[in-house]
């Protein structure tokens, strides 16, 4: 089977721990041969670790994973156990007393879906994480970091209704002359999920009868005072291109506005919205067409869009919901 996920981009493996019973869970991405990372912040509240490791006037030029949780800043400490995992093996950054892998990360604020205070990711998660790493097409929907993703958050009433529904994960590669990029997006988000090429509704607030709410209903909820906090997008996005810092970084800021096309409204005033990129060191194979920043922020926000749409596919609504075949196909 063609491996049209993040793990398509060779060189890249990734894996899932999943907590059914506790709705939470994380997702280990690891790169054991360095790969040239960026960075992008279009949100403005993220939880996240070694970000600054990534911008392009650090010293860094290359990271051997990124590991994606739910647990709020209690879920970083499962970035612990992806580091144990790949020190165990020798892969890092070689210092003279050690080898040191760097395993920036990021989470989602998915405490309001765990049933049982203090079973968040920890260590020992991650490490299980990245033990079932693979180069197999990864496994999308509820699973891993996205367990206790929901979408609509817009529409959660506090102590009130809840309209949200169940999101999760999505991932999806795009390929042009062999030139590939690929996106992963975890969808814990404020916003609804649309199309990216139709806008047709896929997930989000209902009300009582399933409809979708409308727009005068979603600017109303943005307009309240008690809009919630509990919401983030994380989004990896990765390319076969060997890039420089600089290229990387570029990479992350052009794909993260594949997000607006498919999360509305997206980026709002507590929103933890990360964008990481990561680009093979990697000569590319010969034969392959020639490439550009914009050719690869084109692809870069074109995947990122129909992975945070593909993040709908195993939603879970309490209403009995229409189809929502994609209209822009499964690949």
């Amino acid at each position: 089977m063609e491996n049209r996920t993040i793990t398509g981009i060779p060189g890249l493996l990734a894996g899932h721990t999943t907590d059914l019973e506790n709705r939470t869970g994380c997702t280990a991405i690891l790169c054991p041969q360095g790969f040239t990372p960026g960075v992008a912040l279009p949100g403005f509240a993220p939880g996240s670790r070694e970000t600054d490791l990534l911008r392009p006037e650090s010293s860094v030029d290359a990271v051997h994973g990124i590991l994606f949780a739910g647990g709020s800043a209690f879920g970083l400490a499962a970035a612990d156990g992806v580091i144990r995992f790949l020190r165990e093996r020798g892969i890092g950054f070689a210092m003279p007393h050690a080898v040191i892998p760097l395993v920036p990360g990021a989470v989602i604020y998915d405490l309001d879906m765990n049933r049982k205070a203090g079973s968040l990711p920890d260590a020992a998660m991650g490490y299980a994480a990245a033990v079932a790493a693979s180069d197999a097409p990864l496994a999308e929907g509820a699973v891993g970091a996205g367990t206790g993703a929901r979408c609509g958050r817009l529409f959660s009433m506090g102590n009130g209704p809840d309209y949200t529904e169940k999101s999760g994960l999505g991932s999806a590669l795009l390929e042009w002359k062999g030139i590939q990029v690929a996106a992963l997006v975890v969808v814990n988000a404020l916003g609804n999920i649309h199309d990216p090429v139709s806008g047709a509704f896929l997930a989000g607030g209902r009300d009582a009868t399933g409809r979708p709410f409308g727009r005068d209903a979603m600017l109303t909820a943005v307009a309240g005072e008690n809009l919630p906090q509990s919401n983030t997008v994380l989004t990896l996005v990765a390319t076969n291109a060997p890039l420089d810092k600089v290229q990387a970084t570029r990479l992350a800021r052009m794909a993260g506005t594949g997000l607006a096309r498919s999360i509305v409204p997206a980026h709002l005033a507590y929103d933890g919205d990360i964008v990481f990129a990561l680009a093979s060191k990697q000569p590319l194979p010969v034969g392959v067409g020639n490439w550009t920043d914009s050719l690869l922020g084109t692809l870069g926000a074109e995947a990122v869009a129909l992975a945070a749409a593909r993040s709908s596919h195993t939603c879970i609504s309490r209403h009995k919901a229409p189809s929502k075949k994609l209209l822009f196909g499964s690949s």
